[in-house]
């Protein structure tokens, strides 16, 4: 058993050979530590300088790729925790890197990280054959799910197959993460390694936001918010830029910050160390505070609503109390008389009824109505938004703003799609419940609780915004599915092998 939360301090166990001792000992060691081998790193020193001389900063890059690529894919491939440790980082960054002006498809960089996990995946299957992970409700919705998606293609009602073409990915194939996750994260200490990683990046994050607000934008975001019109409607409200710190926009921004909030939160729950606690608490300040620049009303009630199921589950007398302080500094913020445009803003978001974009979604939904009925499986994926516009312009659904995920959910898979996801969901929720009240392991039945009350908080989101097709949400999202049975199935092993022990 396990008898102390190691987030803050070192992993416990599983003490064999990393990785990167793994390369030394088979490139270095082996293979290059000798006479012949440093003759060839000599001659390779020799080209590398050629090329560099010749091309500059091109051959530069070149010589980077060679360098850095192949280890970085064999670590991918052969070290699975290493290579979701990419994918998370990733994840995070893309949007940041891509604002440095790289042209570089990087959206096809994020599919080759994901086909090399799954490559992966297999390789090890093939060694350990587990398939397991394809059992449970859980496992077998996300496959109709997937196979739904997938036979969009054939929808008669789809204006243009291109724009499935590049729907797919972020729908549907993005979810095979999740049975990667399922069968490489095996121990605690590599869930703790990743939640490490992820509150790592949730700080980077929260700080970088402050600086764009206090500091200011960069010369490549000024470039940015000018380069389109459409932008500034978005961003520019009141007289204030809406902040999106490094990610894609403001509402990915104020997501992630309320789910690294929610994680915050329950681990704060187990902790025993006063550091750590003030740490935790320290955390959630930042990342509340640093959500506020985002001046995304839909993401504002998703901590106050995350923390209803979260009093639900954990009733004792320390989270009441913690609870009721918290539900007062959130009526003060609410109500307080105040002319800071972020609390203001905030406060707009608890009177929707008085909000004109509040009443122009209603309309557009109460429009759409009609269309969703007549069309069972709806108008084809990638038939609104960005794609939408792009392949089918002159479509009846191009034209028409979802503003929501349930709701192009309804449009473009029809109420059959709309059915199969809310079941998904259903089944998540359900079997995060479960797997809470039955996990013995104090440790582990918190980072269930905490995954439990993200994938809450991102399925109340994803009603007033598209919440789960965007980087980082979409990968972080199906970490916390698996993450829930997960730290079932370890709970179980342990409990296996204390009995064992008995006998």
């Amino acid at each position: 058993m396990i008898n102390d939360l190691q987030i803050f301090g070192h992993d416990q166990g599983g003490s064999g050979e990393s990785f990167w001792d793994r390369v030394k000992q088979v490139f270095w060691i082996e293979r290059l530590s000798n006479t012949v081998g440093l003759s060839i790193l000599l001659c390779v020193s020799l080209v590398f300088g050629v090329v560099i001389a010749s091309y500059g900063m091109l051959g530069a890059a070149l010589v980077l790729v060679i360098l850095f690529v192949p280890p970085v894919v064999y670590g991918i491939v052969a070290h699975p925790t290493f290579g979701i440790a990419v994918l998370m980082i990733m994840a995070y960054l893309l949007f940041y890197i891509m604002r440095f002006g790289i042209n570089f498809p990087m959206g096809t960089l994020m599919d080759g990280i994901e086909a090399l996990l799954i490559l992966g995946f297999f390789v090890y299957q093939k060694k350990h054959p587990d398939w397991s992970v394809f059992k449970g409700p859980i496992s077998i919705m996300i496959l109709i799910w997937i196979t739904y998606n997938i036979l969009q293609v054939a929808n008669p009602a789809a204006a243009s197959r291109l724009a499935w073409v590049y729907t797919i990915r972020s729908v549907a194939v993005v979810m095979l993460m999740y049975f990667v996750f399922m069968y490489q994260i095996k121990t605690v200490n590599t869930i703790r390694l990743f939640l490490k990683i992820w509150l790592a990046l949730s700080v980077f994050a929260a700080l970088y936001a402050y600086k764009q607000e206090y500091i200011g934008f960069s010369a490549a975001e000024e470039a940015w918010l000018y380069s389109d019109p459409t932008v500034a409607d978005l961003l520019f409200i009141a007289g204030r830029w809406r902040k999106f710190s490094i990610f894609s926009d403001p509402v990915a921004f104020s997501y992630n910050m309320v789910v690294s909030s929610i994680l915050c939160i329950a681990l704060l729950t187990y902790v025993r160390k006063y550091w750590q606690k003030v740490v935790l608490a320290l955390l959630v300040a930042l990342f509340f505070s640093a959500m506020l620049f985002s001046g995304t009303r839909g993401a504002y009630v998703l901590l106050p609503a995350a923390m209803v199921l979260f009093v639900i589950l954990r009733f004792n007398k320390s989270v009441l109390v913690g609870s009721a302080i918290a539900g007062v500094f959130i009526l003060f913020l609410i109500f307080v008389p105040t002319s800071n445009p972020n609390i203001v803003r905030f406060q707009t978001a608890f009177t929707p009824s008085d909000d004109d974009s509040y009443k122009l979604r209603s309309a557009n939904q109460k429009r759409i109505q009609p269309y969703i009925w007549t069309h069972p499986i709806g108008g084809g994926l990638g038939a609104t938004g960005a794609w939408g516009q792009r392949f089918a312009p002159q479509s009846y659904l191009a034209s028409f703003p979802p503003d929501s995920g349930y709701v192009r959910t309804a449009v473009e898979l029809g109420w059959v799609g709309l059915l199969i996801f809310c079941f998904l969901m259903f089944f998540i929720l359900r079997e995060g419940i479960n797997n809470y009240f039955t996990i013995r392991n104090p440790e582990l039945k918190t980072y269930c609780l905490a995954m439990l009350l993200i994938v809450f908080a991102y399925n109340i989101g994803n009603y007033p915004q598209e919440a789960l097709v965007q980087l980082p949400s979409n990968i972080y999202f199906y970490l916390a599915i698996a993450l829930i049975n997960v730290t079932k199935r370890i709970d179980n092993r342990e409990l296996a092998l204390n009995e064992k022990a008995l006998i």
